[in-house]
């Protein structure tokens, strides 16, 4: 990134971020809007679901809606680098998604919500996602000194991980007491206050340096290197794969919690939430692990137990308590997974791309890594309707297993610490 290309080097000590006002307005801008998105990522599917009667095809087509945008990335990360003013990108990015988000709301006032527009309130609200996140790094850089990266994305990821637990629960509780439309408001309202907070930060952002290259070119230099490289080929292998068989799940979670099991929306939150704490105990648990049997080998289980417990979904039964218990234990033992794949596997593919690649090769990896979710959602939705939604989910959890095979078949299972990489 330019930021930090043309930043000085930073040889002293990492500063106290949380003294640092601009840091911590972004911060707390960014928890804000965190805590937002997790009334929004429950409220949405409820309203098809609740209010549109929809079927699982439907349900699925609104979750690849929201992620289809992210094959964008390819050529948007591109432009974004060729732009100056990265906070007014990140601006523009959150008024999008509030003004599209509030139209869901004055609309359910006058019995007017419509499939159509939801799924356009889907596909917009990706595309203002994706937009901001392309924006963010520059924007990142130009803010933090390179000493506290560690230190500031330690803080966000620990925003991020409060809000997937408390999230749900907050937002189950306030779609059951407002109606989910209504519940969204406060998401709208979370994209505003982060663009009030964005506007009061000053920061020097520097011109991109003259192009060496088109557009193409440097999408072109990020899918090869991604393509051919070993070690990133494994990875992207190994993370589309997961993806893949955890969006089919995932499209059809809610659809199957609400109608199936016959659970409220408080329920559903409430596992979700107490799932979400399995991050926290995976991110401790991934340095560890890998400083114990090795940094391959730990994203190799992790693999393997982020998918595995979804296939136990489908056997979820009882009663009410027995049901959110089995519920919020796969989400547990899954968020564990998925952090001892992640933190591991991002940290050799930083380790193994080039400096001046970063970009290029993020672009690459996010669009196939991301763009495969929505095609993953809507084969789940098709499998939802033609064999039903417990084998779905059955398939969902094993099939998921197989992404473990690119690390097998690669040298990541031979890796033992970032230094051998």
């Amino acid at each position: 990134m330019t930021a930090a290309t043309d930043a000085p080097a930073d040889t002293g000590p990492p500063p106290a971020l949380h003294r640092d006002r601009r840091f911590r307005t972004f911060w707390i801008s960014e928890t804000i809007s965190h805590f937002g998105d997790r009334i929004s990522e429950l409220a949405l599917p409820l309203i098809a679901v609740t209010l549109l009667t929809a079927t699982p095809v439907q349900v699925s087509v609104l979750t690849a809606l929201i992620w289809l945008p992210n094959l964008l990335g390819l050529f948007l990360g591109a432009w974004v680098d060729q732009r100056t003013h990265k906070r007014r990108l990140l601006i523009i990015a959150d008024l999008i998604r509030a003004a599209v988000l509030l139209s869901l709301p004055v609309a359910y006032l006058f019995d007017a919500i419509t499939l159509t527009q939801l799924y356009l309130v889907a596909l917009l609200t990706g595309f203002g996602a994706v937009l901001f996140a392309m924006a963010r790094q520059a924007f990142f850089v130009g803010l933090v000194p390179r000493s506290a990266y560690v230190d500031a994305n330690s803080k966000m990821s620990m925003s991020r991980s409060l809000s997937f637990i408390a999230g749900p629960a907050v937002g189950g509780g306030l779609v059951q007491a407002l109606s989910a439309p209504v519940a969204i408001v406060v998401d709208a309202v979370s994209f505003l206050g982060s663009a009030l907070l964005l506007s009061r930060i000053p920061v020097t952002e520097p011109p991109p340096p003259p192009r060496r290259t088109s557009t193409l070119g440097l999408v072109r230099e990020g899918l090869v290197l991604v393509l051919r490289h070993p070690v990133l080929r494994a990875a992207l292998g190994c993370t589309s794969t997961v993806n893949f068989f955890t969006f089919i799940a995932g499209a059809l979670l809610v659809l199957y919690a609400s109608r199936e099991l016959d659970l409220s929306a408080g329920a559903i939150g409430i596992a979700l939430g107490f799932g979400a704490l399995g991050g926290f105990a995976g991110a401790a648990l991934a340095p560890r692990v890998s400083r114990a049997i090795g940094l391959g080998r730990t994203a190799m289980i992790g693999a393997v137990l982020f998918p595995a417990p979804l296939a136990l979904t489908a056997l979820v039964s009882g009663p009410t308590w027995t049901k959110v218990a089995m519920l919020a234990a796969i989400e547990l033992v899954s968020s564990v997974g998925v952090m001892l794949m992640d933190v591991n596997l991002n940290a050799l593919i930083i380790a193994v791309t080039p400096a001046d690649a970063l970009g290029r090769r993020a672009g690459a990896y996010s669009a196939v890594n991301y763009g495969i979710r929505p095609l993953g959602a809507l084969v789940g939705g098709a499998l939802g309707t033609t064999i039903g939604l417990r084998p779905t989910l059955a398939i969902a959890g094993l099939g998921g297993v197989l992404a473990v095979l690119w690390l097998l078949a690669s040298p990541v299972r031979r890796i033992q610490t970032i230094d051998a990489a």
